[in-house]
């Protein structure tokens, strides 16, 4: 199982300080999390047949023509290689490490390509795998560009799958409006922009045939009903999102505003900020001795991501310990 953000008890156990008493920065969710509501009596007992209003309300936020509702996105991660015979599969690099681990497995070659060379892998490739934004750079590919790579893709009986779990804050650069398309498919979650990662909600986007081919993949029941109820209420609550989508656009030109004053060029999201860290491990341990979980990306693509303090108490800690660092 591969490494992620949010591990928080190993971290309390490698260093020996209490859950309770640590900033978590690691993940890159939103730390104002949308309010769950109250959920209907019988939500624990029914069984969790799929909602219609649930794929309404998500084809409504994203503008997606259909959409299928999975187990987070990480299920889909893991099914849609098996959907596929033997494939040539370019995913960008650095990025959320789960698609290259998937698709290196079942039969398919990989290759890992840097953003600034996809255009060129295009003709080269059957599958091609892009974070938009990219998690952890922040770097991004406009929507015509995806689409015309998808285009062609699509001609030769290829797919380019587009993870947009942090497209939330910018809407306009989502494919979604157009994954009705044979060759596209787009992956949403609830889990970032939202702060409702427990939540396990995430959504396909794509053209009915590989929609009816990833359910059946992915059996029944395949998303609980109460976080069905959940899921639908944020993805409704327009009121919400626009409030939410003003404050971490303030929090983000703050976090990196603050690496900044400490000298650190760094890029991402509103939700995250990444840096190429010559003494990565050493930063990564200099903020873990002080209670701060930050994420480390060893190998080629050596940094730091961390996202949002959740308050004052957090920004001031954090603060603290950039001084400490950069005056070493």
């Amino acid at each position: 199982m591969l490494e992620h953000g949010g591990n928080l008890r190993a971290a309390a156990a490698r260093f020996s300080r209490g859950c309770a008493d640590w900033l978590d920065l690691s993940t890159g969710l939103n730390p104002h999390w949308y309010p769950a509501p109250e959920l209907a009596g019988n939500a624990w007992h029914r069984l969790p047949e799929v909602d219609p209003a649930l794929a309404e309300a998500a084809a409504d936020y994203y503008g997606a023509p259909l959409v299928l509702a999975v187990a987070g996105t990480q299920a889909a991660i893991q099914a849609l290689p098996r959907l596929r015979a033997p494939s040539r599969v370019v995913v960008a690099a650095p990025s959320y490490a789960e698609h290259a681990h998937h698709w290196s497995q079942h039969g398919h070659t990989l290759r890992e390509v840097p953003f600034a060379d996809l255009e060129a892998a295009v003709g080269d490739c059957d599958v091609m795998v892009v974070c938009n934004p990219n998690n952890p750079t922040g770097e991004s590919v406009p929507p015509a560009r995806l689409l015309d790579w998808s285009n062609r893709l699509a001609a030769r009986g290829g797919a380019m799958v587009v993870d947009e779990a942090f497209a939330d804050m910018s809407p306009h650069s989502s494919v979604a409006p157009w994954s009705s398309r044979p060759g596209l498919i787009v992956l949403r979650s609830i889990g970032k922009f939202f702060g409702l990662a427990g939540v396990r909600v995430g959504f396909v986007a794509a053209h009915a045939q590989l929609l009816a081919a990833l359910a059946d993949t992915l059996g029944p029941w395949a998303v609980s009903g109460p976080a069905q109820q959940i899921a639908c209420a944020a993805l409704r609550d327009r009121q919400w999102q626009a409030h939410m989508r003003k404050r971490l656009a303030g929090d983000g030109a703050r976090l990196h505003r603050l690496l900044a004053s400490h000298g650190i060029e760094a890029g991402g999201t509103a939700l995250y900020q990444w840096w190429p860290e010559p003494r990565s491990e050493a930063c990564w341990r200099h903020m873990a001795e002080r209670g701060i979980w930050v994420r480390l990306f060893s190998g080629p693509a050596s940094g730091i991501r961390l996202g949002l303090p959740p308050d004052e108490k957090g920004w001031q800690r954090l603060a603290f310990a950039l001084d400490e660092w950069t005056r070493q």
